[in-house]
């Protein structure tokens, strides 16, 4: 919606180019995905909680990461029945601007705090396995906790800005008067920065939150299966256990890619109408974005319900501990049971 030209008028904001793309079915469909989403993002997450901070008990720095990441997901995962609502509604927010703010900031920390966690995991396997001995005293529990934090200020800050150019507003949208969660609107006094700040977090979110990251990552997985290649005298237990983690994160970090490539295909189309590079008056052109923005952002938000079962699929020792842990009747286990046994 913050991609449509808009021009000001006195009963609120007259869009000259309609919100969605005209398309009805968004209504219906996104808000259906979005509760599955929550709904198995939600389980899913809260196992892994569960496993990793009860039986596994935080013994290892990727424990740690892991950890940080499932509770990143469930954070963003309860604003999801809001922006389902809201969806279903034809975008009506009926919440308030604290919510809107808060909800926006949420969604664009998660992108931080998931790629940011999984380059941190990478990292530490490089360490881990390419100088297993001179990473020793860095590679600690303390060190990891730290790292943890000082992910989540990063991308706390990170996602103020797109905090603060939110608020509420009263559209006209096709002769449909609606109260919308939106992109501050732009006036005279404050258009061009307003544009600046957009510009900016549209290519923090591009480069902080995707490209230099996975160059990261990309970098850490050629030196660390150089290193493998090269160290065929490891024993095989250690070799055994190193190829299970490294298939896990592997795993991990596709899906992430998978999940965020389509929306910043878009956010990148969005910086192209910013930058004038193609005109932000052509309806054609944004009718695509807002057609297809929503269901790209909900393959993005099927990341946070899709690493759990990487998890479950991938990690032999977290199917393992998982059994293990239901094999006495404890509440944990007849709780969470049900609602995984379809899996």
């Amino acid at each position: 919606m913050e991609n449509v030209t808009t021009v000001a008028e006195a009963e609120g904001i007259n869009l000259t180019c309609g919100m969605s793309g005209h398309h009805r079915f968004i209504f219906t469909l996104v808000p259906i995905v979005y509760g599955c989403i929550f709904v198995i993002g939600i389980v899913g997450n809260s196992m892994v909680v569960a496993v990793i901070y009860r039986y596994m008990k935080l013994k290892t720095v990727a424990h740690i990461f892991v950890l940080n990441l499932a509770i990143s997901d469930l954070t963003f995962l309860i604003t999801l029945p809001m922006w389902a609502i809201v969806t279903a509604t034809g975008y009506h927010w009926p919440f308030g601007g604290f919510l809107c703010k808060a909800t926006a900031g949420l969604a664009c920390c998660n992108l931080y705090t998931s790629i940011f966690f999984l380059t941190a995991l990478s990292i530490d396997r490089y360490l881990a396995i390419v100088h297993p001995m001179r990473s020793r005293r860095f590679r600690t529990v303390l060190y990891a906790r730290i790292t943890c934090v000082l992910i989540w200020l990063f991308s706390l800050l990170l996602s103020v800005p797109t905090a603060l150019i939110r608020d509420i507003h009263n559209i006209n949208n096709n002769n449909e008067d609606l109260t919308v969660c939106g992109i501050l609107h732009p006036t005279k006094d404050n258009e061009e920065i307003l544009e600046q700040v957009r510009l900016a977090i549209g290519l923090m979110k591009s480069l902080l939150g995707f490209l230099v990251p996975f160059i990261i990552i990309i970098t850490c997985y050629c030196l660390i299966s150089r290193a493998l290649l090269r160290a065929r005298h490891i024993q095989k237990s250690s070799q055994s256990r190193d190829d299970e983690v490294l298939r896990m994160l592997a795993a991990a970090v596709l899906a992430f890619f998978v999940c965020w490539v389509p929306p910043q295909i878009f956010q990148f189309m969005q910086i192209l109408t910013q930058l004038n590079i193609v005109s932000s008056k052509n309806c054609h052109i944004l009718n695509i974005i807002d057609t297809a923005m929503p269901f790209a952002i909900c393959i993005a938000y099927f990341n946070s319900c899709v690493n759990p079962i990487v998890y479950g699929f991938v990690g032999h020792n977290f199917r393992k501990t998982w059994s293990a842990s239901c094999t006495v009747p404890r509440p944990l286990c007849v709780e969470l049971t049900p609602a995984s046994a379809p899996k």
